[in-house]
């Protein structure tokens, strides 16, 4: 035993690897034993060489295909297999190749295990059909013909077509023919039995020598005559020699062609009606001129032309090269025609200095501006000011194709378009096309952002270091909150100024007053508070030593019994901010009474006005002064500038313009007054004055770039009816690829050229020229002068003439190019009569009268007899030589009528037209409005024929208005304005809102996405000032005390006061706003239940803040507030404790602090921008411990980390509009005439549409009809019948007719004959042929001659296929020739049937099936085959048992459902049961009561009787039935009753004995 070799292995590729495998001995039971119990003689090697593969092997090695053998059946195959009976579709077959492993150098074999190594070795076999026999299918036969003779016995026929032919096997064609001898009756005469018969024309031949005679008599009248008849006079000799020449132009000298006229003859046999031949000498032989046969004779053929490529083309490297031959004889007579005169081959450039072909790329201008307004949509208001857009644009550039340079392909790569670049068309550019539009992005400016005005600060010198003067400024000062672009030059005025007196440059500033200390020590009384102080900005103490700094204050410490009052509030907001004589500001402080006296040796409590006091504050005048700047200047150079402005024609690849030196910018500064206008600049202070000069960039200068111009457009050549050339123009352009900027150099103003074309002298064109004809040329009297009846110098006979090639102009052409270039070539030869003295001679026709009137008159033209013609009777019989002729003048009359549908509608081509040069992207050019719309005009003659509808007056075309709607983008609203930012304090949310106006219609912008109600809603952030609004309390009101103790007036009380909500400014709340806008919790309480103190008692002023509580955990702390004591009590009286605790406690007086970051908002554009670059935001807030949003300076006073970005930018998508290319012109007519006919033009997108932007419209083509043109063709009239001259039969003639057809072009359409002259523009050619055969030889048989019929019409085209199995082998047609017979004894000489098919396309697939019926009055059943298309056919049917003839019953089975079967019995078909006579005779077949028993899954419950079914056949189960229904048939297939029925029977009897008797009993 061996197991399989293993991998081969070894060191080198190739032959010297080695594979081994295991061998082993084993007993015959399969079990292992010892290798000595084995033969060792017989032992298997267990190594041997092998071929070790390498990959590099896969190129020297393949598999060799050999082709597929012929298909066998595979039963032949299959040993002990039979052979089918029948074939249906074909029968299966197994096809076998060889395949090998060859090494590819020299086809060597070599080891399959090789080739496998890299692909797995093909299949060697494979599945084949062989078709089955398709036997020949005939059709029916036709009606029998009449007698062939009309007394005697004659024969009958009946013919039968050929519908298939035998393919593959099938057996042949049955007789076509059927013959049936009749007999008509007696012939009362004698019966004609002998006829002429003619036969075929002998070849052309050279009419013999001339006799030795004639040679003599033609010398006699040689030179001597000429001489005689000579003439000296010059002008009839110049007369004589032009004729001459005439002459000789019109003789037949051409090379081309040698013409010899000759003769043929024919023999007239008399023959029997068996078809014997009967021998007469005075058979006459006729005789008459013929052209010899000269066959086409060619030189050979040229050396080839050079080739049409001329360059290496790497995508198309083949051309052609042509070459041709001449014509050294055209064809004469039946001589062969000419072969081709050319033939081209594909060919490839020579040499090795071959250079490559031209390549050409495509290039593009500058891009333009960019522009925001392509992007608005159709209701944005900013389209009637487009000043200051901005953002997201669109800019547009052309595109042109140029060649690039031969030397440097490489340059295809250049991103620079050089400035010799020369447009070409646009179509030699095969590469996709660059875009023509971009997005693009102006930069919006960002507008400066200022704060609010900061206090008036306090009168100073203008400069603290020149103190001259005793004028001074206060200022008040504002900063930048956002940069805006170009720099904060851009920014309004920083800094207002307004004049005072008694400026200082320092001053003390009061914090506050010290405790009041009682004079003398006293402990209550009259004392001073000392003045809390410090410097303006904490400087040094002796810069303010020019003025004293505050006195002690006086003051008074109430005693026990006297009156206590509070301290002073703080100054109010001054309720100006500047004064002047009508308005002064003025600013208030209060305080009220905490304690009253005692009754008696108190002080007093004030009365009420001394409990407030008012001042004057802001008494600097109302003129406010600043600096206003004007817009920056232009750059212009600056002198002390090293570096020069120069020009550059370089083209940036990007929008940044190149810098070449720096420049200065001015501007102007003034001096302003608020609401007054300039002042002099003295006025305001010259500190803060901003600057007039800045230094600048100056950006290059760019000169105009334009292309070369391109090359003259050809000239077209044109020519008007008359063969004179058109004048026409031809134009050249170039482009703009750069624009200038910055003072560049200027675009030319020509950029198109235009000049006349050169005019031809002669319009290209070649004609044939036809000269006059020459004699008529008989055949030589000593042939023809033994025919009865002929004449020396009369007769049939030939004449030729010339032809040559003229250009349009006339002048001589080659002949070759007339073959090239013109139509068919005249004929140059006719048949000729020259009359007989007989014969009657007539002049010819004259023109046709003059007509009277149209369609209602006549018209007559005339000829006249000649000479001896005017004598002679027959010549005089006006039937057969009519001497005038009258027709119904011409009918000139048309009428119009529309054909066809409307086109579509089309705008008037007023639109710019796309260049061949450059294409543009398409601006706002206009898509929509009226336009028109085309109807096809057809016109018809009196006729009903087609003519040029210039006949009617009609252009062609009915026109009607119509509109193209316009795109309505979606309509929304304005923005609303926004809504309050949602939270008072911290960051919240701001909305504004559109709303939808009017749905887009027509193509129009999309909506953006709306919600329920119809409306888009922008929402972003917002921050508000937690001190925006602040809660502003008014001073406590006077005591009410409840339990008033009327000695003391003290007691418990109650204090009320106003509190309300107020904005807050720079200068302290200004005015009232709603109470909601301020924080709730943080609202004063506005009354307060206390204890008055009574006198004597201790007063302490009001608590003071809360300390703040400390967060820190290991140590619980508490918030203190503390009081001071007013007024000290009396003796034996304490006062309360003047600190106040409270514990500290997490979010009710203690407080963490962290920052909060709000989401993103919606990407935010500049108010001027449509789409483009935006900024995302979002805030910071500061979040107290219990969610609520306070101050931003808490968390900044805690020093928290702020680690977030707080704007990003980003990109809202740009609407942009579907953009298309201009319309194309209008294709060629899709049918060159007829109704039909249409043309298109279409249109491409060159820029999807994006974002919210127009979508693209739908249609992309539009057509219109073409002009009607009538269709003219040529076309065969049918064949006449075969002619014979004079004689019975034999071989004649037979001709059609060649003329113009005109019809509308459509498949059914037959049309009408026209005069031929409307055709003389088509190629004379029928249905693609050019071979004009207008006569043909045919056979007249003679009586009782058999002979063949005209070939049948083609069938149709029949598939050979299997119906319904997908099998098919191709489609045929054919046609067939049928016998005809006359006399019954020449059946024996009858010719063969003959049948020819030929292969056809989109051949119908039929089936044959046999049918049969009863004839009326006839016991007989006719049986016949059809096809599937219910022609009755013989053949095509299956070899199968037709229907049986029940003619072999006896008596025949005649009853519906029955037949007769083999034991020759009468019986019913399935389903149906005999019913016999009393005879014993079948008397009718009634259906059989079936029963049937319901399944589980049916859902009826009752046994019905239904008719029978064929149980062999399978049944589809309805879906929702499941299971199988069961049938009992009472009769078997003899017919006769089943076992079972008996049965059945005699239990239904006894059961019915059993129920009689049980009633009988029960009776």
């Amino acid at each position: 035993m061996s197991s399989p070799w293993g991998r081969c292995m070894g060191s080198d590729c190739g032959p010297g690897g080695s594979q081994s495998r295991a061998v082993w001995c084993a007993h015959v039971d399969g079990w292992t034993t010892l290798h000595t119990n084995c033969d060792q003689a017989q032992r298997p090697s267990n190594q041997r060489n092998c071929f070790r593969v390498c990959d590099w092997h896969k190129d020297l090695y393949d598999w060799k295909l050999g082709a597929w053998n012929e298909c066998v059946p595979v039963s032949a195959r299959t040993f002990g297999a039979p052979r089918p009976f029948t074939c249906s579709g074909g029968e299966e077959g197994i096809q076998t190749r060889e395949v090998a492993c060859i090494l590819k150098s020299d086809g060597s074999p070599a080891e399959d295990a090789i080739c496998e190594y890299f692909e797995p070795k093909p299949r060697l076999e494979q599945a084949c059909l062989i078709p089955c026999p398709q036997d020949c299918v005939v059709s029916e036969y036709s009606p029998w013909t009449s007698c062939s003779k009309t007394c005697g016995t004659g024969l009958r026929n009946r013919v039968r077509s050929v519908l298939v032919p035998p393919l593959f096997g099938g057996t042949v064609c049955p007789n076509l023919t059927e013959f049936q001898s009749c007999k008509p009756g007696p012939c009362t005469g004698p019966e004609g039995m002998y006829s002429l018969r003619v036969g075929t024309w002998s070849p052309c031949a050279l009419t013999p020598a001339r006799t030795t005679r004639q040679v003599k008599r033609r010398k006699g009248k040689g030179p001597g005559l000429r001489e005689k008849t000579g003439v000296k006079d010059p002008e009839t000799r110049e007369l004589i020699q032009k004729k001459r020449t005439r002459n000789r132009l019109n003789r037949q000298e051409s090379p081309f062609w040698d013409i010899q006229v000759g003769y043929q003859t024919r023999e007239v046999t008399c023959i029997h009606r068996n078809g014997s031949t009967v021998g007469r000498k005075d058979l006459p032989l006729t005789v008459q001129s013929c052209l010899l046969p000269k066959d086409c004779q060619v030189t050979e053929w040229g050396d080839w032309g050079s080739c049409s490529k001329t360059c290496v083309d790497p995508e198309s490297p083949r051309g052609k090269r042509t070459r041709v031959r001449q014509v050294l004889q055209f064809p004469v007579g039946e001589g062969a025609e000419c072969p081709p005169l050319e033939e081209s081959e594909s060919c490839e450039p020579q040499g090795n200095g071959v250079p490559p072909c031209a390549t050409y790329t495509w290039r593009t201008t500058e891009w333009s501006d960019c522009r925001v307004d392509l992007l608005l949509s159709q209701q944005d208001r900013r389209r009637s000011n487009l000043t200051g857009l901005c953002g997201g644009g669109l800019q547009t550039r052309e595109v042109y194709c140029v060649q690039l340079s031969v030397a440097s392909p490489a340059a295809a790569a250049v991103a620079l378009v050089p400035a010799s670049s020369r447009p070409v068309e646009n179509k030699r550019c095969k590469g996709p096309i660059p875009n023509r539009s971009q997005l693009c992005q102006i930069p919006c400016p960002i507008d400066c952002e200022v704060s609010p005005w900061g206090a008036w600060g306090l009168c100073t010198f203008e400069n603290c270091d020149d103190q001259a003067g005793k004028k001074g400024f206060k200022l008040r000062k504002r900063q930048i909150t956002n940069e805006p672009t170009g720099g904060p030059g851009n920014c309004p005025h920083l800094v207002e100024a307004v004049p005072c007196d008694e400026p200082s440059c320092y001053d003390w500033r009061m914090l506050g007053l010290d405790q009041c200390i009682p004079d003398d020590e006293k402990p209550c009384g009259s004392g001073t508070q000392l003045a809390e102080i410090c410097q303006r900005e904490e400087v040094d103490r002796n810069l303010c030593s020019s003025s004293s700094p505050p006195e002690p204050v006086s003051c008074e410490v109430p005693c026990s019994r006297d009156c206590v009052l509070s301290d002073w509030t703080p100054w109010s907001t001054c309720s100006q901010t500047c004064s002047s004589k009508t308005i002064e500001g003025k600013q208030m402080r209060t305080r009220s009474i905490l304690a009253y006296n005692a009754g008696e040796g108190g002080s007093l409590c004030p009365n009420s006005s001394a409990l407030q006091e008012v001042r004057n504050c802001n008494e600097h005048a109302c003129t406010v002064y600043h600096w206003q700047t004007g817009p920056w200047g232009p750059c212009t150079e600056d002198p002390s500038s090293s570096s020069l402005n120069t020009s550059t024609s370089f083209r940036a690849s990007s929008n940044i313009q190149g810098l070449c030196s720096m420049g200065m910018q001015t501007r102007k500064v003034i001096c302003v007054r608020v609401n007054v206008g300039q002042v002099p600049p003295k006025k305001c202070p010259d500190g803060p004055r901003p600057s007039t000069l800045r230094p600048c960039q100056l950006p290059c200068k760019k000169d105009c770039i334009v292309t070369p111009f391109s090359d003259w457009t050809p000239c077209p050549v044109t020519c008007d009816t008359a063969g004179n050339a058109v004048k026409r123009t031809q134009s050249r352009k170039r482009l703009i690829i750069q624009l200038p900027s910055n003072g560049g150099q200027e675009c030319p103003e020509v950029l198109e050229e235009e000049r006349d074309c050169e005019v031809l002298k002669v319009c290209p064109g070649f004609r044939w020229k036809t000269h006059k004809w020459r004699k008529c040329q008989l055949v030589p009297w000593f042939l023809r002068q033994d025919s009865p009846g002929a004449q020396e110098t009369c007769g049939p006979g030939l004449q030729t003439r010339a032809v040559s090639c003229r250009q349009l102009d006339g002048t001589q052409a080659d002949i070759t190019e007339c073959l090239k270039f013109a139509k068919a070539m005249p004929a140059i030869t006719q048949h000729c009569q020259l009359p007989c003295q007989d014969d009657c001679q007539l002049t010819n026709w004259s023109k046709f009268s003059s007509c009277t009137a149209d369609c209602v008159g006549v018209r007559t033209r005339k000829r006249a007899l000649i000479g001896r013609s005017k004598k002679k009777d027959k010549c005089k019989n006006t039937q057969m030589y009519p001497l005038s002729e009258t027709q119904y003048c011409p009918c000139d009359k048309y009428n119009a009528q529309p054909v066809g549908n409307w086109s579509d509608c089309i705008l008037p081509e007023g639109g710019r037209v796309e260049s061949i040069l450059g294409m543009k992207v398409q601006g706002d050019i206009k898509e929509c409005g009226q336009g028109y719309r085309y109807q096809a005009m057809v016109c018809y003659d009196q006729d009903n024929r087609l003519v040029e509808t210039s006949r009617c007056n009609s252009h062609g075309y009915i026109e009607e208005a119509c509109i193209i709607p316009c795109p309505s983008d979606c309509k929304l609203s304005e923005w609303s304005n926004w809504s309050r930012c949602s939270k008072s304090c911290g960051s919240g949310v701001k909305v504004r809102s559109k709303w939808l106006r009017e749905k887009p219609y027509n193509g129009g912008r999309p909506c953006p996405k709306l919600d329920h109600i119809n409306q888009v809603y922008e929402v972003v952030p917002c921050q508000s000032d937690c001190n925006q609004y602040v809660w502003v309390a008014e001073p406590w009101s006077v005591w009410k005390v409840s339990n008033v103790d009327l000695k003391e007036n003290c007691g418990e009380g109650v204090q009320t006061r106003k509190v309300r909500c107020m904005l807050n400014t720079i200068d302290g709340p200004s005015e009232p706003v709603e109470d909601y806008l301020c924080d709730p919790e943080e609202m004063p309480l506005g009354a307060r239940e206390s204890r008055l103190p009574c006198p004597e008692d201790c007063v302490l002023n009001d608590w003071g803040p809360w300390s703040r509580c400390s967060l820190v955990r290991a140590a619980p702390t508490s918030g203190i507030r503390t009081a001071y004591t007013l007024r000290s009590p009396s003796v034996g009286r304490q006062c309360p404790d003047t600190t106040d605790k409270e514990p500290c406690s997490l979010n009710l007086n203690c407080f963490n602090y962290f920052y909060n970051i709000t989401d993103w908002s919606t990407c935010q554009l500049s108010p001027n921008a449509v789409c483009g670059s935006g900024i995302k935001t979002r805030m910071l807030d500061c979040v107290r411990s219990d969610g609520k949003s306070v101050d931003i300076k808490f968390c900044e006073e805690l020093k928290l980390e702020k680690k977030w970005q707080m704007n990003i930018s980003c990109v809202v998508e740009c609407p942009v509009n579907c953009q298309l290319s201009e319309w194309s012109v209008w294709s060629e007519c899709s049918q060159t005439c007829g109704l039909e006919g249409k043309m298109w033009r279409r249109r491409s997108v060159v820029q999807s549409s994006q974002g919210d932007g127009r979508p693209c419209p739908s249609q992309m083509e539009q057509w219109k009809p073409c002009p009607v043109r009538p269709c003219y063709r040529w076309q065969y009239s049918s064949w006449s019948e075969c002619r014979v001259e004079s004689v019975v039969c034999g071989h004649g003639m037979r001709y059609r007719n060649l003329s113009c057809f005109v019809s509308d072009g459509s498949s059914d359409g037959e049309g009408s004959q026209v005069d031929e002259e409307l055709c003389s523009s088509l190629e004379l050619a029928v249905d693609g042929d050019k071979q004009i055969r207008l006569k043909e030889a045919c056979i007249l048989p003679c009586p009782g001659e058999c002979y063949l019929m005209e070939w049948s019409d083609w069938s149709s085209c029949v598939s050979i296929c299997v119906k319904g199995a997908g099998v098919d082998f191709g489609s045929v047609q054919v046609r067939s020739r049928a016998v005809l017979a006359q006399e019954p004894e020449n059946l024996q000489l009858c010719p063969d049937q003959a049948w020819e098919s030929q292969p056809c396309t989109g051949g119908e697939c039929y089936e044959y099936k046999w049918f049969s019926s009863v004839r009326p009055n006839s016991t007989r059943p006719y049986i016949w085959c059809q096809r599937s298309d219910g022609l009755n056919v013989t053949g095509g049917c299956p070899p199968m048992n037709p229907p049986t003839d029940n003619s072999s019953c006896d008596p025949p089975c005649l009853m519906p459902k029955s037949f007769c079967s083999e034991a020759g019995i009468c019986m019913c078909e399935e389903g149906f049961t005999e019913v016999l006579s009393s005879a014993g005779q079948l008397d009718q077949c009634a259906p059989i009561p079936i029963l049937e028993i319901p399944t589980a899954g049916d859902k009826k419950g009752d046994v019905k009787t239904s008719r029978a079914i064929n149980p062999t056949q399978p049944t589809t189960i309805q879906p929702g039935r499941t299971g199988r229904t069961w049938y009992l048939q009472p009769y078997g297939p003899d017919g006769k009753l089943k076992m079972w029925v008996y049965g059945v029977a005699a239990g239904a009897f006894v059961l019915l004995i059993f129920i009689v008797s049980m009633i009988y009993l029960a009776w």
